[in-house]
């Protein structure tokens, strides 16, 4: 059955056996949502996972946090000041903060929560690395002394760089890293309510009636973040036809990931707003390549794929339309601060004639090109299909293994066995040399065996750096160290629209789920 027929069948359905319908006092107070998957991990330090970064907005809050323009705002600071020399950052928290429980937020629970936070990510080791101390000095107040001055401190504790840097009481934040905190406890807007929890069915969120917003109007993930409903209620559905035959009825009111071959039809719904997203809160897409196998290990034969992949093609081979994807030849994510052109040239007027004459002058000699192609994600299996076969066309061998994430996410992890597969990751994530996987893991065993000596001193002097216009010249410089070496090449970006009723009122655009602002 095509997915078109599913969804009307799956309409019909809902519309057949769906419950009557709640009260009107009850409908303006809970929000039903589906999200990309079931929340399964609560601890929003132990995981990079988005859905439970999501999870993290909601239930916990940050001392910093990004607007729409992408400016780190004080979020549960009320102020700060940095030393002349910049060593010393001391912060004050604003009043009147609570955690679930009721108790006091403190400056001691802060400096655990950055603890265990910056034991997790990669920001916070390199914020960890040049730390000579952070200690509360009194209860509202907390002080991080540096080793050596760095542009990264605001910038990282406002990040949205998963995991982020959400705060915990001091007795849970105590929770060794690598284990699971047990016991949900935040002092974000929202309550998670153990009882209501139904694995695999559904979740409840409760308004925090003690949450004291910040004065301003919300703005993306910085503001005020007020609650206009008295439950979130997450349901678990995860066929993507059947959550939209949900939200068309009114069972479901914002879908995260609209199925992209259904857009056109929720787009002709009155009672149905389809999200368009830009910039970081797009994904973008890339092949990763292996430079330690033939034939990839040649640099010269990796850079033929700049005349091969038309990233149009990879765009129109989703489905999408234009509004909704477009190509980007950076490795930044167009749209976000560090994007640039430096290398691009060798992108342009890409096809099957010029890296056919391209090929050529290499030393390739008939070696396979093993393409991983994950079967169960879309724009992976879409992306790595194309890639198949224009090699095929361009004069590679190729051969096409076909197998589910979980088992490429595995294989990538070998030095051999691969050559090549298609990937994509959130456009704020990739916004970064340090956050971008492609760039920020080079001469580190993690991450498709990149080591280009060039990189190392760019991303150390990037760190330091607290000039923004430094910063931008070197990310300019690494993107050209980039284009020369070719450990990826970027395939395009593109927006996982979200959907959602049109008697939601304040939906703030966003590719991570926000639920305050709203009014039903």
């Amino acid at each position: 059955m095509s997915r078109l027929k599913a969804f009307i069948f799956a309409l019909f359905s809902l519309a057949v056996v769906a419950a009557p319908p709640v009260t009107p006092a009850h409908a303006a107070s809970n929000l039903i949502a589906v999200l990309e998957a079931e929340i399964v991990t609560l601890d929003p330090h132990f995981t990079p996972a988005y859905i439970s970064r999501t999870f993290g907005f909601m239930v916990f809050d940050t001392l910093f946090a990004k607007n729409a323009a992408g400016e780190i705002k004080p979020q549960m600071v009320r102020d700060y000041k940095v030393s002349p020399d910049g060593l010393i950052y001391t912060f004050t928290l604003r009043d009147g903060l609570k955690w679930h429980d009721g108790a006091p937020v403190t400056a001691a629970d802060c400096v655990a929560s950055l603890r265990r936070w910056g034991d997790r990510s990669a920001l916070g080791r390199r914020i960890l690395a040049i730390t000579a101390s952070v200690e509360a000095s009194d209860v509202r107040t907390f002080v991080l002394t540096l080793k050596e001055p760095s542009a990264l401190v605001i910038d990282s504790l406002g990040n949205t760089i998963s995991p982020v840097a959400f705060m915990m009481p001091e007795r849970i934040a105590k929770t060794p890293g690598d284990q699971r905190i047990t016991e949900i406890i935040g002092s974000g807007p929202f309550v998670y309510s153990k009882a209501d929890h139904r694995s695999g069915d559904r979740m409840i969120l409760k308004k925090f009636a003690d949450y004291v917003p910040r004065s301003e109007p919300a703005d993306f993930l910085s503001g005020g973040k007020r609650v206009g409903v008295d439950t979130l209620e997450i349901r678990v559905i995860p066929d993507g036809s059947t959550a939209a035959s949900a939200l068309q009825t009114g069972e479901v009111d914002f879908m995260q990931y609209a199925p992209f071959d259904l857009l056109p039809l929720l787009e002709k719904n009155a009672k149905i707003k389809v999200v368009n997203f830009t910039g970081g809160n797009q994904f973008a897409g890339a092949y990763r390549i292996n430079p330690l196998t033939k034939p990839f290990d040649d640099p010269a034969i990796r850079r033929v794929l700049w005349k091969l992949v038309d990233q149009r093609e990879v765009i129109d081979g989703l489905g999408l339309d234009a509004k909704y994807g477009a190509p980007c030849a950076s490795f930044f994510t167009c749209g976000t601060p560090y994007a640039n052109d430096a290398g691009t040239e060798a992108a342009k007027n890409p096809s099957v004639e010029a890296a056919k004459a391209a090929l050529k002058l290499t030393k390739y000699a008939g070696e396979p090109v093993i393409v991983m192609q994950a079967s169960d994600l879309e724009a992976p299996r879409i992306s790595a299909q194309v890639l198949a076969e224009k090699l095929k066309q361009a004069g590679f061998t190729v051969d096409l293994q076909v197998m589910d994430w979980a088992s490429l996410l595995v294989r990538r992890t070998k030095k051999d066995g691969w050559s090549v597969y298609g990937v994509h990751a959130g456009g704020f994530d990739l916004g970064s040399p340090l956050t971008n996987g492609m760039v920020a893991f080079n001469c580190v065993d993690i991450s498709a065996w990149h080591c280009d000596a060039r990189l190392t001193p760019l991303l150390t002097a990037f760190a330091k750096s607290v000039s923004e216009d430094e910063r931008k010249k070197l990310a300019y410089d690494i993107q050209a160290i980039m284009y020369d070496q070719t450990p990826a090449v970027p395939w395009g970006q593109f927006a996982q629209p979200a959907a959602y009723r049109s008697n939601l009122r304040g939906v703030i655009p966003s590719a991570i789920p926000i639920f305050w602002n709203i009014e039903k």
